[in-house]
């Protein structure tokens, strides 16, 4: 499992889904620790209800049906489906308008999801989804990429209130995939994930949401600057170096 874990952190995440279908076929006895485990690309359908797309992933699958967040009822219809409290209904609708607003300053477009639901320990978990396809016949308003995915999941664990305080921890993780195909510098491609964690401490008096929209807020804010330079510097680093621009070329150029 160890090795199996070692190996999907290294595939990139347009080839996730192949990688996991040939471990799940060699390793069908840890099938449910691999998918809860693996974080997949991001897929959507359609809510036929309310006539919204809504994002598909393990945190809101029922056996082979997937919770709308704006309906609240399962696609393909699943009689006895898992469904959050009354309360924490109230909070996951309100969220899901609020995260909207997000994406859309943020991301200038794209599709949002979030889902709640009761843990063991007398708090709740939310996890806030953002897909954007910014390919020419996706969602991109610019034009550059001949294709390209941001997938962003944020699993934010709350704990039960303790006086005015509780504990929030989420864990995000964030999927690139992008493809460039122009005349002057041909076919490029690049794709990677990113995860990481934030424990904090914080009063309740603000509310839950606003709580954890600055935790997500930040996270993604530090998430974008290490994918600039890990990624994107980097690989222009190397480029520079292998294919070094013409007028640097020339300077390095023996005088005749």
């Amino acid at each position: 499992m160890e090795a199996a874990m070692g190996l999907m952190r290294r595939i990139p995440p347009k080839h996730t889904e192949t990688a996991l279908s040939a471990l799940l076929s060699l390793m069908p006895n840890h099938s449910s620790d691999l998918l809860s485990q693996v974080d997949q690309p991001l897929q959507v359908l359609c809510d036929v209800d309310c006539g919204k797309e809504f994002i598909l992933c393990e945190y809101n699958r029922d056996a082979d049906s997937y919770r709308s967040p704006w309906s609240n009822k399962y696609h393909p219809p699943l009689e006895d489906g898992s469904l959050p409290s009354s309360e924490l209904r109230k909070l996951e609708i309100e969220a899901n308008d609020i995260f909207a607003i997000y994406r859309d300053q943020y991301y200038e477009g794209g599709i949002s999801s979030v889902y709640m639901w009761e843990d063991e320990n007398e708090g709740f978990v939310a996890c806030f989804l953002i897909k954007k396809d910014g390919s020419k016949t996706g969602q991109g308003r610019r034009g550059y990429l001949e294709e390209g995915a941001w997938d962003a999941i944020h699993v934010i664990e709350v704990g039960p209130e303790e006086e005015e305080d509780t504990n929030y921890r989420l864990t995000s993780t964030v999927m690139l995939t992008l493809t460039t195909n122009n005349e002057s510098s041909g076919t490029f491609s690049l794709s990677g994930s990113i995860r990481r964690q934030m424990s904090m401490r914080l009063s309740v008096a603000d509310g839950h949401l606003c709580n954890m929209g600055r935790m997500i807020e930040e996270m993604e804010s530090k998430l974008r600057n290490s994918l600039d330079q890990v990624y994107f510097g980097k690989t222009r680093e190397m480029v520079c170096t292998l294919r070094p621009p013409s007028e640097v070329a020339q300077m390095r150029m023996p005088e005749s």
